[in-house]
This record gives structure tokens, sequence and C-alpha cells, in this order.
């Protein structure tokens, strides 16, 4: 009897032989739909990752490095020549003005002073010697005078009528006349002492003169005895110690380098292509290299009138008002300082401007599923943006120039 075919005998053939040749099938079927892809991609052009042109804040920056330092520094040193006892402070130590920092030895200039201190007692005790007796004695002494000459000139008028007379001797009239001379010359004399001995007179001048003289002496020993203990002339930081206990100081040698509390300033050299940006007043953020993260805030104070040739330099001056804690005297610093600004204006990146440097900036947008070259007109330029003054809207989107699409070209845009 013969066997009739199952209906599903070509079905089940077909399929057995897709199997027998599974991975030849595959490979034929990927080949295909890699195929397809690229012929999709082709048309549609490949995938670019875009941004959108965005309204912001645009601030323009000149960068520089310099250093921070006070606007001056006060070097101490010793008035006089000695011998260093003590020193009480040390380097980077922050003082007080007033505050002792170094002794010297002042066994002989307590010496000095003590043996002023004397003379001046002996000279003020011979000033007060002419007020207490010596002028009021010349005093009693011209009374005594006076009394004597009174005396002296009645004997003599008596002795003169009667010589007239005729009752009385030539001998006695010549005695009377002795000695009414005689108290006269001691009135002139007790005259003389008592004007010695009174204010503006000779004894007088010479014992008040010892007196000035005595006292001078003993201000300049005291002087010199503070001259032993050196404070500190204002407050500040002590950046600079060179001294010891047992040095010979000479007067006029820097013994310590104080900078005083304050304005300090930040000193950085700009390059002298950015001269014409820099202008007094405008702002600035600073940061110390060994703490990037912690800004600080400047003001330009000072533009040096001329250039550093060897450098194309100029150097610019910043002060800052509050310091931060953490700055030291000729710390490494980095500024930008503001030159520029604009709000709420037009917005790209400069990663995204073709020919930045010429007068014909362009960019790359996506226009109806191409990429369309679009001159653009500059503004104020930033660091890493720029301002689009025409050109561009809000919105628009920009195809960066790494992507290495070119003008008329399909693609898709994606955003990030």
């Amino acid at each position: 009897m013969q066997k009739v075919a199952s209906p599903s005998s070509p079905l089940r053939s077909l399929i057995n032989g897709v199997w027998l040749h599974r991975w030849f099938v595959l490979t034929v079927l990927v080949i295909a739909v890699s195929g397809a892809i690229a012929l999709l991609r082709l048309f549609l052009g490949p995938e670019v990752i875009v941004d959108q042109v965005k309204r912001g804040n645009l601030v323009k920056t000149v960068v520089a490095s310099g250093h921070f330092e006070t606007p001056f520094r006060v070097e101490i040193g010793s008035q006089m020549t000695g011998v260093v006892t003590e020193v009480l402070v040390d380097e980077g130590e922050a003082v007080k003005a007033g505050q002792e920092l170094i002794h010297l030895d002042a066994r002989e200039i307590k010496a000095a002073v003590v043996q002023s201190q004397g003379a001046l007692a002996q000279a003020e005790a011979r000033l007060r010697q002419l007020n207490e007796l010596t002028l009021p004695a010349a005093r009693e002494t011209l009374a005594q005078a006076k009394a004597s000459l009174v005396d002296a000139q009645s004997t003599y008028d008596r002795t003169s009528s009667l010589f007239k007379n005729g009752f009385s001797p030539n001998s006695a009239l010549d005695e009377a006349q002795k000695n009414l001379d005689v108290a006269k010359a001691q009135v002139r004399s007790a005259e003389l002492q008592v004007f010695t001995a009174s204010p503006g007179g000779s004894d007088y001048v010479v014992a008040e003169t010892q007196v000035n003289q005595a006292l001078a002496n003993l201000e300049a020993a005291q002087s010199r005895l503070a001259y032993t203990v050196i404070t500190a002339p204002r407050d500040g930081i002590l950046i600079n110690r060179s001294v010891e206990k047992g040095s010979v100081v000479q007067a006029g040698k820097p013994l310590l380098v104080l900078a005083p509390n304050g304005i300090s300033q930040l000193v950085i050299g700009v390059d002298e292509r950015n001269l014409g940006l820099i202008a007094l007043g405008q702002s600035a953020l600073a940061s110390a290299d060994a703490f990037p993260d912690q800004k600080f805030e400047g003001k330009v104070s000072y533009i040096n009138p001329s250039v550093d040739i060897t450098r194309a330099s100029v150097e610019v001056k910043l002060d800052v008002t509050e310091p931060p804690s953490f700055l030291r005297q000729d710390m490494t610093v980095s500024v930008d300082i503001e030159v520029g600004r604009r709000n709420d204006v037009t917005v790209i990146g400069t990663r995204y401007l073709h020919d930045l440097q010429t007068d014909t900036p362009w960019v790359l947008t996506v226009s109806n599923g191409r990429a369309a070259k679009r001159n653009v007109k500059l503004g104020l330029r930033g660091l890493n943006d720029a301002e689009i003054i025409d050109g561009l809207t809000m919105g628009d989107k920009i195809i960066p120039p790494l992507s290495g699409v070119v003008s008329g070209q399909r693609i898709r845009a994606i955003m990030p």
C-alpha cells in the first residue's frame, strides 16, 4: 500500500534545512540588518550631540599670578651698640605696638642714669640755695647798707653845716665825707649781690644753666636706657629674626622684620597685551596655590607705569582688606581680575566657534536636519564663553567642531 506524504513535509524540510545551515543563515541576517541600518544612517545622517544657545551672564577676566605681601615692611633694629641679654619673640609671632621684643645689657647705662640724677639734685640744690639763702641775705645786706648810707648822709650834712659856720674843723668834714663814700659803695655792692642772686642775674643764670644741663644729661641717659628695650612700633607679624641672646648688635642693623597689620596686597604680573583691559578699582577673585578652593576678594589699586621688558609684563597691585588667615608673606597666588561683565545676554561656549581669531567667526547649527554654517557677531569674550550679538537666537542648536560634521551634511541632533 502506497504511503501518502504529509502536507507539512515541505515546511518541515525547510525548517530542517535552515536549522542545518543556521549559522550561515544567521550571518546573512546580520549582514542584511547591518546593511539596512547603514543605509538608514546614510539617509538620516549620524547622531551628533549638540548644545543649545542660552541666555546668561558673562564675565570676562584677566588671569595672572603673583604673590601676597604687605604694602611695606618695618625693619626693627637697635639705636645703640650693645649685647643682647634676652630675645622675647620668635619668627612668625604676632605682636602688638609697644610690646617688648629684645633686651640689651643696661648695667652701665643705669649707672649713668644714677650719676645724672645726682648731678641734677646738686644743681637744683644750688638754685634753691640762691633763692632761699643767698638772695635773702643779699637783700638784708642791702637794707643795712642803705640804713648806713642814710646815717652817713645825715652826719655829713650836719658836719658840713657846722664847717660852713666855723664850728667844725676841716678834718671832721673830711671824715664825714669818707664815711659817706664808704656807705654809698656798700649800697652799690649790696645792690649787685641782690641783682646777681635774682632771676636774670649772673649767679642765678649759672645755677639755672647747671640745672638745665643736668636735666638734659639725665634725659639723655634715660633715653639711652630706654634704647636697651627694643619694642614693636606697631601691630603686625614678625616675618624674620636675625638675632640671638649674646649677640653684639650695632646701631641701625636690622634685627627683626615686621609685616604690619592692615591692608595687604597682591603683587602680580599682567601680560602687557592685557594692559588696556586693566583699570584702577576693578574687582578680582584670588586664591592661594596652596588653598585653591578658598577664594578671597581684592581690588586693583596700582598699575606700574612701566613695562618689565624681560618678562613683557606689567606689575599690578591689588588691595586685600580682609586677607584670610591662611595667607603667608610671599605666598604664591592666582588672580582673576574682572575686566568686563554682561548680564542676560546670548552666550555660547568658545569651543563651538570656528575662526575665532578672525573677523568672521562662524558656527555650525542644525537646520532642517542638516548642519548649516552661520556667521556670528561677537561681543564680550570671556575665558570659556562669548557673547553673541548677532547670528544666533536662544534655543538654536549648535554643533561642536570636534564632531567632524561639515556644512550641508545630514545629521540627527541629540541633546546631552
